[in-house]
């Protein structure tokens, strides 16, 4: 994974993920929100608690899709349809290849597996970066809240209403 390359010149392919990609899913996964709970100064997300037993369990409810270059997963996202309402969760992109479209392209992908009234997704209220990215996908704001009991993060739901 620590290899350079230059991502700019080769597009990444996208791909549905397999239960036998649940651990690098994982792995990537928490690399990715590492990162967050670095900016917030809170270890006790569920992204970084989450098992590799919980993911292969989600592979029964949810579309799993991977970015791949050159046969590694440099980028994640799934989602879920209940209701009308598409969830979007853990989109995760390899820090080196991030701001290159990787994550642009998987919400695009994730989005067409998927026939609903609406998308729903939620961003901490200091990820400047992610809350850019979907307002550009078309994402706005709808409420807000604390995350979890206790904490100090604060979540900004997001969705996006497609027409009839």
């Amino acid at each position: 994974m620590n290899k350079e390359r230059n991502y700019k010149l080769k597009p990444v392919q996208i791909v549905e993920a397999s239960i036998e990609d649940a651990e690098r899913i994982l792995d990537l996964q928490k690399l990715a929100f590492q990162r967050e709970a670095d900016l917030y100064g809170d270890y006790d997300i569920a992204p970084l608690k989450q098992t590799l037993d919980e993911i292969r369990a989600e592979f029964k409810t949810h579309v799993f899709l991977n970015a791949v270059d050159a046969g590694e997963i440099v980028g994640t996202v799934r989602a879920y349809e209940k209701e009308g309402t598409c969830y979007i969760g853990r989109l995760a992109v390899v820090a080196n290849t991030q701001n290159l479209g990787i994550g642009t392209t998987l919400m695009k992908a994730i989005e067409g597996c998927f026939k609903p009234k609406r998308f729903e997704l939620f961003v901490g209220s200091k990820s400047e970066k992610n809350k850019h990215l979907y307002q550009k996908l078309g994402y706005s704001f709808f409420k807000k809240k604390p995350y979890g009991c206790g904490s100090a993060i604060e979540i900004f739901y997001m969705e996006k209403n497609l027409k009839s």
